[in-house]
């Protein structure tokens, strides 16, 4: 993984610095809150409902054991004992005080670490694949690419001040693992047809909230050596005909839907061939220097199926099952990567507690060479376990509470804080998560069930990308009491679609019943082998509204 140089070093240091006299100015009222706000979003602070929250970058979602023992000792000493992992692949303390947010900023830098970018009208964290460098589909490792963007892209002097967010996801990889259609900038590494050289398929004008739209693709084949320059062609575009006159049309989204992918396209491609690529793009050597960093680690050479694996599988079942639900094949023979599910019954989608951070940062360091992955779907990744080493590592997961067997399946829920923390939310997400989680708690039937995405999101923000959830569930506020707003059909792949709306809004206690109903209209209608999503494709929708609003009787 890549690791800071002494211009990276000295740049979040300086940060610190000038961020601690702003704190401090703060506090003895030099600063007014409205003078201060515009300072904190930009070094990762909200105003949150009951506190401050910081929002620490983990840039494209990798971490080592150093950085997440760090994590876990700023949690116990500064919150409340634990951290929420988000969909953006970061993670948010929700309960700091001002006073000490210096001090954390401080132990961050120790371990290369910021909040630099995680909030404000900039260029935010740039994600990944999660599997990014093992899986079996991959082209390209994305890693490099996005260092190469995290750099490009920190304090960048024309871009500090955009009309709103900016959010940029690569993908290495057949399958879309990131996300990239929902993204402001979506990338994805493939091979050129002719040539067959690695070049960048480039997608704008993806994002959730208010108003949802998938990426268009504005370059099918971009040369890798002109990413930078084309990346700015993009911002400078967008920066200068962005709107700024309201805040629900500034993403780039509306900008490209206004004036059309086409014309968008062509000002892009105008702005590119204007620009003095070789100034801008990324030296060669300096290319080379960051994807060295992303070289895969010393795998010893195995078998591709381990009968110590095979051995402990056919002696335990919840083992054995754990094993199907919850790791992928890897590149390297013998290994696997892991995913470890976040999402036991009970507790809130995406927190970790110190204790159990502490746990998953030994198993990195002794069991995968060092490193994990946060993944969008609020879990983490083991990316480098050797197949023998599964049922050690499952033992101990158990012991952390932390084995649960439920990736992809239908308690493997994505949630945002929701009203029980956030300003912004109109609703809650993590007790309609639980509810859900409690409904269909029988394992037997999650893996009868098979993959389903279930997405909540407190508000019309979508910080829980119910928009692409196969179920989404949207929170909001009537005439003082919680609804909530079941869309149908989403998809967060390279299949990437927005969900429909099936009806009005349910109370909270209902959402449960209409999850099971809708499930039930699957499992009678699948056919052999069939998702949940592939079945929704082939029979539409009608059959899922005609349950849903048994539903919604049933609660009149």
């Amino acid at each position: 993984m890549y690791r800071y140089d002494e211009f990276d070093e000295r740049f979040v240091r300086e940060r610190v610095a000038q961020f601690t006299d702003q704190v401090a100015r703060r506090l003895d009222g030099s600063l007014t809150e409205d003078e201060f706000k515009p300072l904190r979003l930009k070094n990762g602070v909200y105003l949150q409902l009951h506190a401050y929250m910081l929002r620490i970058a983990v840039p494209y979602g990798t971490l080592n054991s150093r950085q997440l023992r760090q994590l876990a000792l700023i949690g116990e000493r500064y919150d409340r004992g634990y951290g929420h992992f988000t969909t953006r692949q970061n993670l948010q303390f929700n309960w700091p005080k001002l006073r000490d947010v210096p001090e954390i900023l401080g132990l961050l830098a120790d371990v290369e670490m910021h909040c630099i970018q995680t909030s404000g009208n900039c260029i935010r964290n740039v994600t990944a694949d999660h599997f990014a460098g093992v899986a079996q589909d991959e082209i390209e490792d994305p890693r490099p690419t996005a260092e190469l963007i995290r750099q490009w892209s920190s304090a960048h002097p024309e871009f500090g001040y955009l009309p709103r967010k900016f959010k940029i996801a690569v993908t290495g990889a057949e399958a879309d693992r990131a996300v990239i259609k929902a993204h402001d900038i979506g990338l994805r590494l493939r091979r050129h047809p002719d040539t067959h050289e690695t070049c960048y398929e480039i997608s704008v004008g993806g994002g959730l909230g208010r108003t949802p739209m998938i990426g268009k693709v504005v370059r099918d084949y971009l040369p890798k050596k002109d990413l930078l320059a084309y990346l700015e062609a993009i911002m400078r575009v967008y920066n200068l005909e962005g709107r700024r006159d309201n805040k629900y049309k500034a993403r780039v989204k509306i900008l490209v839907h206004e004036i059309g992918a086409e014309e968008f396209t062509r000002r892009v491609e105008a702005e590119f061939a204007q620009l003095d690529g070789p100034s801008i793009n990324a030296d060669p050597e300096e290319v080379a220097r960051i994807a060295a960093y992303f070289a895969p680690p010393a795998y010893e050479t195995l078998p591709a199926v381990s009968n110590t694996l095979e051995a402990a599988k056919a002696a335990n079942p919840a083992f054995a099952r754990w094993v199907e639900v919850n790791t992928v094949p890897h590149k390297a023979p013998g290994y696997t990567a892991l995913t470890i599910s976040l999402k036991p019954q009970g507790q809130a989608p995406g927190d970790a507690t110190s204790e159990q951070m502490r746990r998953v940062a030994d198993l990195a360091e002794r069991y995968s060479f060092d490193e994990l992955r946060v993944t969008h779907a609020q879990n983490l990744v083991l990316p480098h376990v050797r197949q023998r080493d599964l049922f050690a590592i499952w033992q101990q997961l158990g012991e952390a509470g932390l084995a649960t067997a439920n990736v992809g399946l239908v308690t493997d829920i994505i949630a945002c804080p929701g009203l029980d923390y956030c300003a912004l939310a109109t609703a809650r997400s993590i007790p309609v998560a639980q509810a859900i989680q409690s409904r269909f708690a029988d394992e037997a039937r999650q893996r009868e069930i098979g993959p389903l995405g279930i997405k909540i999101s407190g508000c019309i923000n979508a910080c829980g990308h119910h928009h692409v959830g196969h179920i989404g569930i949207l929170g909001l506020e009537k005439r003082g009491i919680e609804s909530y707003q079941i869309t149908l059909g989403g998809d967060a792949t390279e299949n990437a679609a927005i969900g429909e709306i099936l009806g009005p809004g349910l109370a909270a206690e209902e959402v449960p019943d209409a999850i099971e109903r809708i499930v039930g209209v699957y499992l009678a209608a699948r056919a052999e082998g069939e998702s949940f999503i592939d079945t929704i494709r082939r029979i539409g929708l009608a059959p899922f509204k005609a349950a849903f609003q048994e539903t919604a009787r049933a609660a009149a």
